[in-house]
C-alpha cells in the first residue's frame, strides 16, 4: 500500500472511531444519565461528523462510511481500487471505538448498537431513505463546483442531525454500516443487522445517483423557426 493511501485510510479510521466513541458514547451515557435526551444524541453525532470532516476532509474525503465511499466509486468520484483499504479502515476504526466504549464505560445500550423499534420493514424502507438524502447532500457539496465548499462539514452534519431526530427512533438512523457493524460486532448483537449494511448501501447509490441526474446541465433548447431571419 502506497503511503500517502495509508494515510488516507489512516484518517477515515480515525474519523469512524471518532463518530463510534462520540455517537454511541452518546447513547451509552443517556442510558445511564438521562442527561442527553434523544435530541442530544442526535446532535452529537451531527457535531462528531461536522468537526471530524473539518478536520480530515483535506487528508482523506471524510467518507466514515462504506455506503458513502462505494456510493463515490459508482458514480465515479472515488476508484475502485482504493475501496477496500477505506472500508477496512472504516471498519477498523467502529470496532475499536466499540472496544474503546466496553472498556471506559461497560457493557451498558449495547454498546449503541443499532436495531429496530418498529418493523423490519419500515426500518429498512428508513435506512435507505435516511442514507440517500445524506448522500445527496455529500455528493452535492463535495463533487460541484457550484456548490460552497467551505460549508461542507456543516451541511453534512446537520444532515446527520436531521436524520436522526426524525429517523432514530424507528431504525436508529445509522445511515453506516461501519457505526452499525462496530458495536454489534463486539456487544455480539447479530439480530437484524443485515439491515444495516443492505439498505446504507442501496440508500446511498440512489442519492448518489440522483444527484449526479440532476447535476447534469439542461439541453439548450432549439431556436424557434424562424428565429435566425
Amino acid at each position: 500500500m502506497e503511503k500517502g493511501l495509508l494515510r488516507r485510510a489512516g484518517a477515515e479510521l480515525f474519523g469512524t472511531y471518532a463518530l463510534v466513541t462520540a455517537g454511541c458514547g452518546a447513547i451509552m451515557v443517556n442510558t445511564q444519565t438521562g442527561a442527553l435526551g434523544h435530541t442530544g444524541i442526535a446532535l452529537t453525532f451531527g457535531l462528531v461528523i461536522m468537526v471530524m470532516i473539518a478536520a480530515t476532509g483535506h487528508i482523506s474525503g471524510a467518507h466514515f462510511n462504506p455506503s458513502v465511499t462505494v456510493a463515490f466509486a459508482l458514480t465515479r468520484h472515488f476508484p475502485w481500487r482504493d475501496v477496500p483499504f477505506y472500508v477496512g479502515g472504516q471498519v477498523l476504526g467502529a470496532v475499536s471505538g466499540a472496544l474503546t466504549l466496553r472498556v471506559v464505560i461497560g457493557d451498558v445500550a449495547t454498546l449503541g448498537a443499532t436495531q429496530p423499534a418498529g418493523s423490519v420493514g419500515a426500518s429498512f424502507g428508513l435506512e435507505v431513505l435516511l442514507t440517500a438524502m445524506l448522500m445527496f447532500v455529500i455528493i452535492a457539496v463535495a463533487t460541484d463546483t457550484r456548490a460552497v465548499g467551505e460549508i461542507a462539514a456543516i451541511a453534512i452534519g446537520a444532515t446527520v442531525a436531521l436524520d436522526a431526530l426524525w429517523g432514530g427512533p424507528i431504525s436508529g438512523a445509522s445511515m453506516n454500516p461501519a457505526r452499525s457493524i462496530g458495536p454489534a460486532l463486539v456487544a455480539g448483537v447479530g439480530t437484524d443487522q443485515w439491515i444495516y449494511i443492505v439498505a446504507p448501501l442501496i440508500g446511498a447509490a440512489i442519492g448518489g445517483f440522483l444527484y449526479q441526474w440532476l447535476r447534469q446541465p439542461a439541453a439548450q433548447p432549439a431556436p424557434a423557426e424562424g428565429a435566425a431571419d
